[in-house]
């Protein structure tokens, strides 16, 4: 190995421009490849995120009423029962938000009123008596609200129930020592809510924000316009209440507006549409990926066919001095082995830096040695087969080729 190494790395030093030119390009697919699929993942992984509820069967409507705001109330108590009353429907409830809604209520909370300054960001859910079944979350203590604790909170009022349920993420912050259950919590200006239930996992409506597990439950009305449905339908039934549901509320008034694009939708099309954005990053990332990896290719090919038409001569008289086809294609295969090699020694250390960099100035997670390891064996690999063709080609070069001029 040793006595091929030495004529290889002499031949390289002849070839330094070739040489550093793919090395390099190995090097910044390597930088970019590992990043971007680190990106991907990260993407697709937030795209899978477990929301706490039941996504099968459920079905979010938008609503917005049209008229005096006086009727606003009285108009959701009858929606509420229409959409319960629909075949096919288990139970229904109207709110502010929902998991994957992107829009909603927020607050902080305190165990010590006087302690704003340590306030536990929450997300707020308005709901009644039939969400929890509605949404499929695990009630893991505590009970579920009664009908006679629901409250209506006008506009321009903080909500802050005598009741409420709050998620095991919160329970555990405010208090580790597990007894969360019966104590007692403040939302706004001092007053106080007594926790009466505890559920096991339940989302934010917003895909990014840092305490994604920290949602408040609260039995309230709210009075205004702009609501939310949330519908949950027996099995098998989805389609057919999907249909019925635009039906059954202008029934009872035609007063409102169900927007065409976003009015009536399943829980897939919430979640698909919430992130969009990041399945169309992985996408892009994917396909840039694949560019540079082909055009890595490409120029390894290119590259190597060039040097075997240079060498032919060369080939020829290692061939009549005894050289066998394989040696000749051990030796092009060795000599990009090194130049890959090079490429991927200094494409790890740009592929660390600018994840570095990313970290500062984007708050991106480092990327995995993981996925550096996987980038240097795939871009290893790449280079092998790229130059296989060329290599195959030189080993087939005929010993006649020594007795022919340049």
């Amino acid at each position: 190995m040793n006595l091929q190494i030495r004529p290889i790395l002499a031949a390289l030093r002849r070839h330094k421009s070739g040489t550093i030119l793919i090395a390099v390009q190995i090097a910044l697919t390597l930088a970019i490849v590992c990043n971007a699929l680190f990106i991907v993942h990260q993407r697709i992984e937030r795209a899978h995120r477990i929301t706490g509820i039941d996504e099968q069967n459920l079905i979010a409507v938008q609503n917005r009423y049209v008229g005096k705001p006086d009727t606003f109330i009285p108009q959701m108590k009858t929606d509420v029962a229409a959409l319960r009353n629909i075949p096919g429907v288990e139970s229904a409830y109207v709110t502010n938000a929902y998991p994957l809604r992107r829009g909603g209520w927020s607050t902080g909370i305190q165990v010590d009123p006087d302690k704003t300054k340590d306030s536990l960001p929450s997300a707020l859910y308005f709901v009644d008596e039939q969400a929890l079944q509605t949404l499929g979350v695990k009630l893991i203590a505590g009970r579920n609200f009664n009908p006679s604790e629901v409250v209506t909170v006008g506009p321009q009022t903080t909500p802050a129930p005598p009741q409420v349920i709050i998620t095991k993420a919160i329970a555990d912050k405010l208090f580790p020592k597990g007894d969360a259950l019966g104590k007692t919590i403040y939302y706004s200006k001092g007053k106080p809510s007594t926790i009466i239930g505890i559920v096991e996992k339940l989302t934010v409506p917003w895909t990014d924000f840092d305490h994604m597990d920290n949602v408040t439950l609260m039995p309230v009305r709210f009075d205004s316009g702009y609501q939310h449905f949330m519908v949950r339908t027996k099995p098998g039934q989805q389609d057919a209440v999907f249909k019925a549901i635009p039906g059954a509320l202008y029934a009872v008034s035609r007063m409102r507006v169900l927007p065409e694009k976003y009015g009536v939708r399943t829980f897939e099309t919430v979640r698909a549409s919430a992130y969009e954005a990041d399945h169309g990053m992985a996408i892009l990332m994917t396909v840039v990926c694949g560019v540079l990896l082909a055009i890595t290719a490409a120029g390894i090919v290119g590259l190597s066919s060039f040097w075997v038409g240079q060498r032919r001569k060369q080939i020829g008289v290692r061939r009549a001095l005894g050289a066998r086809r394989s040696d000749i294609l051990s030796y092009f295969m060795t000599e990009n082995f090194l130049i890959a090699l090079g490429g991927v020694i200094v494409g790890t250390v740009l592929a660390l830096g600018l994840s570095q960099w990313m970290l500062k100035y984007f708050e991106m997670p480092r990327v995995s040695f993981t996925y550096v390891g996987v980038g240097v064996v795939l871009l290893l690999a790449l280079g092998q087969a790229a130059v296989f063709a060329p290599a195959l080609r030189a080993s087939k070069v005929s010993p006649v080729e020594a007795t022919r001029s340049v």
